[in-house]
């Protein structure tokens, strides 16, 4: 499949998980739960989702694995795919890595003023 039309179903992907995961009712998946990246294998065969949260993404993944079949199913059925691809979600932690970074950095502000 072309490098164009792959990149166009993860964007598509990451848009439907977007507007899906703050339906969830899992208490680990709490917070602000971000889509960083949606990585699509060339056969559509899996599908790496990448997801961050303040509330930390170890949780978080752990209650998206759980309901790795419903979120499947509704993509499918959003875009209209022939074989909707298996999805496994990895924790990414830059968005707590970037709010610590911001954190030092208010502080470094403070302390030179």
């Amino acid at each position: 499949m072309s490098q164009n039309r792959i990149r166009q179903i993860n964007e598509e992907i990451r848009r439907e998980l977007s507007r899906l995961i703050p339906t969830l009712k899992d208490p680990r998946i709490s917070g602000l739960v971000s889509v960083v990246r949606v990585d699509t294998s060339g056969d559509l065969g899996l599908c790496r989702v990448y997801v961050s949260s303040l509330d930390g993404a170890k949780q978080a993944v752990k209650g998206l694995e759980s309901a790795a079949g419903y979120l499947r199913t509704e993509i499918g059925g959003a875009l209209g795919l022939r074989h909707t691809p298996k999805l496994q979600f990895i924790a990414d932690d830059s968005i707590a890595q970037g709010a610590h970074i911001l954190d030092i950095m208010n502080k470094l502000g403070e302390t030179s003023e």
